[in-house]
């Protein structure tokens, strides 16, 4: 047996012993490397280091890097407003949080402490369920909260929740620097990436790996549309601005990723000249980087006699047809940009339920941690409050891989220790780890709290904290894990299959409210069914996967939910075959 078979048969064993719950919670996301996020996190952690040592002042630096180090690990490829608001809303909430903690850590005593920790954590909770926004809010209140009561800052009482709040600003700074030249970069990156994926459906029509291709455009086409759905489109698609010639080509996206669905629905193998027609198109319909030039006109077309370009292939197919009329006037059909899906806000149920849980579990985490460590004990609800996030992933899976990364950041530490005694030697070591954990982020949940360990143990240098103190974090990180996912299993056990099951019944509307109405509609009605049908198929995809990553009791009731998700989305592509090829009712 040659090594490349022996090592596929080793895999496909292990794979055989791993629950494929366990699998997915292991398994890191695939993207290219950030660069500009790891520069971002080695800046924002360093150089307010950096700063404090120049001018002596080492605990304000800490401070400071500690606010950029949390808006890093929140930092995405959002439009830059989008992006503004998040790490504005982290640093408010993070330095309200640490004014809090400091004033019961200054004037009380270990049960006002305990006390303000349980009521941050309720006021957390009850916050994180409302958006994205307040998530991260929620969360860096009470993660303010628990080091404003475990670490003293000198000076005046505004000096911490100031230098907390100035260290995210520092970050968002580094953040929105590129928006001075790049003001739509991410939501055109966004709408390129779906000619992309588009051009790769094609490359795949007729082949097994047909369907995934289907999927990933529908994803980047879900994602385009999230980022420009921050922009109105009445008020900027008439416009000559960069983000309505965006608008423009996401509306010939639209009606290309309809013409591919349809190929792909005849399922044969396409030449090389209809593979390429998205990269033409978007050659034609993407505005370019900089305002005023124009757009790079794509060799080798041909004009009809209308002067519209004319396509590179014949189109003797519903589906060809399609995509020769998208290409000889593209998005000329579609008047708005279709809007992304509303959703109900949450229940009080909800909110109260999970305030009780992460106020308790915050309460339990404060009384062990005073047991162990003192007034030093702020590990264990800090990490409580990183980990106790269901709407960001399987708990269990954040609880494990939070973990496996203490444990290795921990060994990574030990030899930093051995090896790195002087202060500034220290501040490269941060600047090293920050951009490990800003790549983290995009990568692996492990991999970024690996990084985040390594950071801390600079800071606790810094602060004169003791060292000896770092290994018993790992024992603190498992108490916390098991204290959140005993809250978690005992209350919710089934939360992320009833809301997987939830998704798939709202894809089973939406795509028969499609079927129903889309050959009667109009191009701008039958586009938003359409996108609204595909959104709500991928995200109980999402829904499914994430619910598989968690323990389970009915391990055989996900392939009855796969196999509806399947067959809606076959539902899908045929009505949108049948649309094309000219199907009214």
């Amino acid at each position: 047996m040659s090594e490349p078979t022996a090592l596929r048969a080793r895999a496909g064993t292990l794979r055989g012993v791993v629950p494929g719950w366990l699998g997915r919670s292991l398994r890191a996301a695939r993207a290219p490397f950030p660069r500009a996020a790891a520069v971002r996190g080695a800046l924002a952690v360093s150089v307010p280091l950096m700063v404090g040592l120049l001018t002596g002042h080492p605990v304000a630096g800490v401070v400071v890097g500690l606010g950029g180090l949390w808006a890093v690990g929140q930092d995405s490829a959002a439009p830059y407003k989008a992006r503004a608001l998040r790490i504005a809303a982290l640093g408010g909430s993070a330095a309200a949080g640490l004014l809090a903690g400091a004033t019961a850590l200054r004037y009380g005593d270990a049960v006002v402490i305990a006390a303000l920790l349980a009521v941050a954590g309720l006021v957390s909770g009850w916050v994180s369920v409302g958006g994205p926004l307040a998530s991260v809010a929620g969360m860096h209140l009470l993660l303010g909260a628990t080091v404003g009561t475990g670490i003293p800052v000198p000076g005046p009482w505004w000096a911490g929740p100031l230098e907390l709040l100035g260290g995210a600003l520092f970050a968002l700074t580094l953040t929105c620097l590129p928006w001075l030249w790049r003001r739509h970069s991410p939501e055109r990156e966004a709408v390129i990436a779906v000619f992309d994926a588009a051009e790769r459906a094609l490359s795949r029509a007729g082949t097994p790996g047909a369907t995934e291709a289907r999927a990933r455009m529908t994803l980047a086409l879900n994602t385009a549309q999230d980022l420009l759905a921050v922009h109105s489109s009445r008020k900027h698609a008439e416009r000559p601005t960069s983000i309505g010639g965006l608008i423009t080509a996401f509306r010939a996206a639209v009606q290309l990723v309809e013409a591919v669905t349809a190929l792909m629905v005849e399922g044969r193998p396409l030449p090389p000249a209809v593979v390429r027609v998205p990269s033409l198109l978007a050659a034609r319909v993407v505005p370019p980087v900089r305002a005023g030039r124009p757009a790079p006109e794509p060799a080798g077309h041909a004009l009809a006699r209308d002067g519209e370009p004319e396509p590179p292939f014949t189109a003797d197919t519903p589906g060809l047809r399609a995509l020769a009329e998208v290409y000889r006037a593209p998005g000329r059909s579609l008047t708005l940009l279709p809007d992304p899906p509303a959703y109900a806000g949450p229940r009080l149920a909800d909110r109260l339920r999970f305030a009780l849980l992460l106020g308790g579990c915050t309460l339990a985490a404060a009384v062990v941690a005073y047991l162990l460590h003192g007034p030093r004990g702020y590990w264990l609800p800090m990490t409580v409050a990183f980990l106790y996030k269901p709407d960001l992933g399987p708990v269990f899976g954040r609880a494990l891989n939070r973990c496996l990364g203490t444990v290795a950041g921990v060994g990574m530490v030990a030899v930093v220790a051995w090896l790195v005694t002087d202060a500034w030697a220290l501040t490269l070591v941060a600047a090293a780890f920050g951009a490990v954990m800003a790549a983290g982020v995009r990568y692996h949940y492990a991999l970024s709290t690996f990084g985040l360990t390594v950071i801390v143990f600079v800071f606790i240098d810094f602060l004169g904290d003791d060292r000896q103190l770092l290994p018993s974090r790992v024992l603190e990180t498992v108490i916390a894990a098991a204290l959140v996912l005993t809250a978690h299993f005992l209350t919710r056990p089934d939360s992320w299959r009833v809301r997987a099951e939830l998704r798939v019944a709202a894809a089973d509307r939406a795509w028969r409210r499609y079927d129903r109405r889309a050959p009667a509609a109009s191009p701008d009605e039958r586009h938003q069914l359409r996108r609204t049908a595909y959104r709500r198929l991928a995200e109980a995809r999402q829904a499914l996967d994430t619910a598989g990553a968690e323990p389970h009791r009915d391990p055989d009731r996900f392939p009855v939910l796969e196999r509806r998700v399947a067959r809606a989305e076959q539902g899908c592509d045929a009505i949108t075959a049948y649309v094309v090829a000219g199907g009214r009712r």
